[in-house]
């Protein structure tokens, strides 16, 4: 329930970063503003000041004022809000962890229960393309697949998705995934099949599809549900790896590793423009990790029983 409740209030405050940029922030985090200036202590200051240090090029953003209202966590070296920033790119990296975990999950399902229900020819090939897209380091076919996604977008018949939609890394990251979830599930699925109440449905005569959707769907579905947040926090992870290395969210588009990758330059003059969506990440993905932890002992009671023998 911690877990939960921290996931909440990310989620919300997250959703509330056009609220906080349009009516408290008075800023637009998208919009480079080198030469803007605000009031700290009763003085006018340059969001970008002239460096002090070496031979004096360059300029160095305010660091963190502390005061809700304005430049929170300070500047990047764009003169853009970076709390304000960390807000919206909260929201483009849950949208897409979710959404990529969604898609990864239902198509898991179907093709794992295919799988493990029919057996033969078709257990097969799904079996060889899982392996296939198992046998890749995750983060490097993903990188590839952005690399040459990006580039041209995706087509398949009338679906055209640009190189620049977020619907791009969401189905690259859901189908890199896809196997580590499918796999599982058609263990699952080949233990039920033998189970009696399956050979009782097979005798009365019900259809495949009945017996799939009525039958081994319900009793795989706990499992589902346990995956989908340890799902969302790995594909939130691979998003902002994804982003940092800039084949991600592109720009005006922010998310949590595009700003870690905005203040990689800045870690030793201001480090918070990297640290907070790091903390962000961090703090996410744990809640994840519990959320999905307790969601396991609730379905499989047994499970956390055996853990403590």
């Amino acid at each position: 329930m911690v877990g939960l409740g921290v996931l909440v209030f990310i989620v919300t405050i997250c959703l509330m970063a056009p609220i906080y940029a349009h009516s408290i922030a008075h800023t637009n985090p998208f919009a480079s503003n080198i030469q803007g200036s605000t009031f700290i202590n009763g003085k006018r200051v340059l969001l970008l000041q002239q460096n002090t240090q070496g031979l004096g090029f360059g300029v160095t953003p305010i660091g963190p004022t502390w005061n809700f209202s304005h430049y929170f966590l300070g500047v990047d070296n764009q003169g853009r809000d970076v709390f304000a920033r960390l807000l919206y790119g909260g929201r483009s990296s849950l949208l897409i962890g979710t959404a990529s975990a969604v898609v990864c999950c239902i198509a898991a399902t179907v093709l794992g229960l295919i799988a493990g229900y029919f057996g033969g020819p078709i257990d097969w090939v799904l079996s060889r393309i899982f392996d296939i897209i198992w046998a890749f380091p995750i983060y490097l076919l993903a990188i590839s697949l952005s690399v040459v996604l990006l580039t041209s977008g995706l087509n398949l018949g009338p679906l055209h998705v640009g190189p620049g939609s977020l619907l791009l890394p969401i189905f690259i990251i859901a189908a890199v995934f896809i196997p580590y979830v499918a796999r599982p599930l058609r263990g699952l699925t080949l233990s039920l099949r033998e189970r009696e109440f399956i050979q009782a449905a097979i005798g009365s005569g019900a259809s495949d599809i009945r017996i799939l959707w009525k039958e081994i769907l319900p009793n795989a579905a706990p499992s589902v549900i346990v995956f989908f947040p340890l799902m969302v926090a790995f594909n939130m992870l691979t998003e902002s790896a994804l982003s940092f290395l800039s084949i991600g969210v592109q720009p005006p588009a922010a998310s949590w590793g595009t700003i870690i990758n905005d203040g990689l330059g800045l870690l030793y003059t201001r480090p918070w423009v990297a640290l907070a969506p790091g903390i962000m990440i961090a703090i996410t993905a744990v809640s994840l990790n519990i959320l999905g932890d307790g969601a396991r002992d609730a379905f499989d009671p047994k499970a956390k029983l055996r853990g403590s023998i």
